[in-house]
């Protein structure tokens, strides 16, 4: 019996061990956990809101204010980078602004993309399943783009975008992309505001989920893309989206958003045919709890310390565990931020791993959904996602995850 067999004869009883007693643990989606959410227990509880006018004397128990409160568009603007004319406040999800955008420029826009034959977007991969979600919705084409490490390649973005005026935008995470943890540099930034597209009215939708979620000392900066977009000749290109969803509560926070004037004005006037304002006392309450940039990154800090040991724990039992020769079966990121780790598999593998564990009772995103459609022709992308689960779960969740990968891997060179 060769050495492989005798090492895939061991990983199977271990894993049989596990079928014995299954589990009940996931590590599927980026959710904050119990002790992340109590962080922001005050916001309700205990911050009071003085008087019910905003500083633009709008009373927030009332009718009005579709562009939200002046001082929750002042705050969220140091976020965005951009003046409270510039800042459209959401109600708590900042997906709900984005498909808002992408459905007005489908079906209500001056120009609606829905008339044209085809329209298309670009998709950085290994990116956010949710954005996917979307464009299929809606019927947009969607190109996968691979990331570098420091955002999309460029290369292949210019050369889709200055031929096909069918496509029409791309998506981007700026910081601590998910699943990836990478962000994008300065260099890919100054290519995006300046880069020649077909057409006309390119969007960059840059969703900046991530903007003030470290998890090291190193605070990443990404350089300012509305800035560069204006000095570009593109004031209009690049509409950012920000919330608080991994800040305070996810089914109670609120959302911004930054672009131009003229495109603020007209997404808010798509808006104004739905709803007459989103929720003003939750913005005030927000404003009251979270005060200013220097406050934010106190309370980010606390977020952190619960988080941070928990990356720290995977990045443990992965290097651990996949050394000398084992260290081929998989390779996985180190993220500075952001919620997600992503696993690289041999080719061929990531489905068949995450079946095992969700066959062991342990759940995780679907293998290759970081890509348009799920599609990816090497199935080698799972993404994890730790938050949730305690340590002591965490610890049992990535054993079994080692084995599973060390078995479906063994399993396939045997074959």
């Amino acid at each position: 019996m060769s050495q492989e067999e005798t090492q895939l004869d061991v990983v199977k009883a271990q894993y049989a061990l596990y079928k014995e007693r299954p589990m009940d643990l996931t590590i599927a989606r980026g959710i904050p956990s119990q002790k992340q959410l109590k962080l922001s227990e005050a916001l309700i509880n205990d911050t009071k809101i003085e008087g019910w006018l905003s500083e633009d004397d709008i009373d927030i128990r009332n009718y009005g204010g579709l562009y939200g409160i002046k001082e929750a568009r002042e705050l969220f603007g140091t976020l965005l980078n951009t003046t409270v004319e510039e800042t459209f406040m959401g109600g708590n999800s900042s997906l709900q602004l984005m498909f808002a955008v992408l459905s007005h420029h489908m079906f209500t826009a001056a120009e609606p993309w829905n008339k044209e034959e085809t329209v298309k977007f670009i998709c950085p991969s290994p990116g956010y399943d949710r954005h996917w979600f979307m464009l299929e919705h809606l019927g947009i084409e969607m190109i996968p783009v691979e990331l570098t490490g420091n955002g999309p390649d460029m290369e292949v973005v210019e050369k889709l975008v200055s031929h096909d005026p069918a496509i029409k935008g791309m998506f981007v995470v700026p910081k601590y992309n998910n699943p990836t943890g990478e962000s994008v540099s300065d260099e890919v930034v100054d290519r995006l505001a300046n880069m020649h597209t077909a057409e006309e009215n390119f969007l960059i939708l840059w969703d900046n989920a991530y903007a003030v979620h470290h998890l090291t000392e190193e605070k990443v900066e990404v350089k300012d893309i509305f800035e560069a977009c204006k000095t570009a000749g593109h004031p209009d290109r690049v509409i950012q989206f920000v919330s608080t969803s991994k800040m305070t509560l996810p089914g109670a926070g609120v959302a911004a958003m930054g672009a131009s004037v003229d495109k603020i004005k007209e997404i808010a006037d798509h808006f104004s045919k739905q709803l007459i304002s989103f929720d003003k006392i939750n913005q005030k309450r927000h404003v009251a709890f979270l005060k200013d940039k220097e406050t934010i990154d106190a309370h980010m800090e606390k977020h952190a310390e619960l988080l941070s040991p928990k990356f720290e724990w995977i990045e443990a039992i992965l290097s651990t565990y996949f050394h000398g020769e084992r260290r081929s079966f998989v390779s996985w990121t180190t993220p500075k931020g952001g919620y997600f780790v992503h696993l690289t598999t041999e080719a061929g593998c990531a489905t068949e791993i995450v079946q095992k564990m969700s066959d062991i009772g342990i759940s995780l995103t679907p293998a290759n959904a970081a890509y348009p459609y799920g599609i990816n022709a090497l199935d080698n992308s799972i993404r994890l996602a730790p938050s949730f689960a305690k340590l002591d779960d965490l610890e049992i969740a990535m054993e079994a995850l080692c084995i599973c990968i060390e078995l479906v891997t063994l399993e396939k060179f045997e074959s």
